[in-house]
Order: structure tokens, then C-alpha cells, then sequence
């Protein structure tokens, strides 16, 4: 039972078991978590339960592998969900902006530049959600420029 429910939450609900894309599967159930956590108006307390959501990835992921016998198994897409509002951090709700990061994102999470890939060096958990983190952050920084550059544009 344990490790049916390790699974299904590493596996975000069971979409990382889709056959084709699971973790652009994943970062659509991250775009829902970014806003539930958007919901919460006290800022510090959203910026709580992202940590705290962070940290149970960390430890989720890495017994997921465990079970799976894999370092960093493809159906777990945990790391995507939590990384998903990084790469929205300070973008309101136009469509075209989170739009713009989640492709961001999901570029970034596919390609792993430098230092996304070595992230992944990591053992466990760490490896599995530090290296999503890292292509949030630089999915956030090129849509804020991205955003920037259209309201420059309009001006």
C-alpha cells in the first residue's frame, strides 16, 4: 500500500504514465498547483507550502526511484509539478504569459543547460527535483524578458 501511494503521488496521479510526454503531462498538473498556490493571499504562507511541497518532491522522488530501481525514473513527474511555479514566479494570469512559461519550461527542462544537466548528478531525490528547479528558474528569468520585451514592443 505504501509504495501503490508513492507511486501515484511521484507519478503526479498517475499522468507520468502517459506514454508520450509525461512530464509535459507533469507540468500541466504543476500549472494547477501554481495556481492553487496562488489562491493563498499571504504571501510568506504560499512561499511555506511551496518549500514544504519542495521537500516532500525531494523525499517522494527519490523513494519512487528506489521502487522503480531507477535513478531517475521517466513516469516520475513530481519534480515538474513543483517546479512549475518558479517558472511562473511574478507572471500574473494572461494566458499568453504562462503560456509563454510553461514552453519556457519545458524548453529548458528538455534541452538542460548548464548547470540544469549536472544538477542531475545528484543522488536520489536531490538530482531528480534540483535539476526541474533549475530549468524554472531559467524558464522564469526568459519569460520575464520574453514579457518585457513585448510591453517594450508596445511602447
Amino acid at each position: 500500500m505504501r509504495e501503490r501511494l508513492i507511486k501515484f503521488l511521484a507519478t503526479g496521479f498517475g499522468v507520468g504514465y502517459l506514454p508520450a510526454a509525461p512530464g509535459t503531462a507533469g507540468s500541466v498538473v504543476g500549472l494547477a498547483f501554481w495556481w492553487v498556490l496562488g489562491q493563498e493571499h499571504h504571501v510568506w504562507l504560499r512561499g511555506a507550502l511551496w518549500v514544504l511541497a519542495i521537500g516532500f518532491a525531494i523525499w517522494c522522488a527519490g523513494e519512487a526511484s528506489d521502487i522503480m530501481h531507477h535513478p531517475d525514473p521517466p513516469s516520475v513527474v513530481i519534480d515538474e509539478i513543483v517546479a512549475m511555479p518558479l517558472a511562473l514566479l511574478g507572471l500574473g494570469t494572461r494566458v499568453w504569459q504562462v503560456a509563454v512559461g510553461f514552453a519556457m519550461f519545458r524548453l529548458f527542462d528538455v534541452w538542460k543547460p548548464t548547470p540544469v544537466r549536472d544538477a542531475e548528478d545528484f543522488s536520489g531525490g536531490i538530482g531528480i527535483v534540483l535539476d526541474d528547479l533549475l530549468a524554472a528558474a531559467y524558464a522564469c528569468v526568459a519569460t520575464h524578458g520574453v514579457v518585457w520585451l513585448v510591453n517594450w514592443m508596445k511602447h
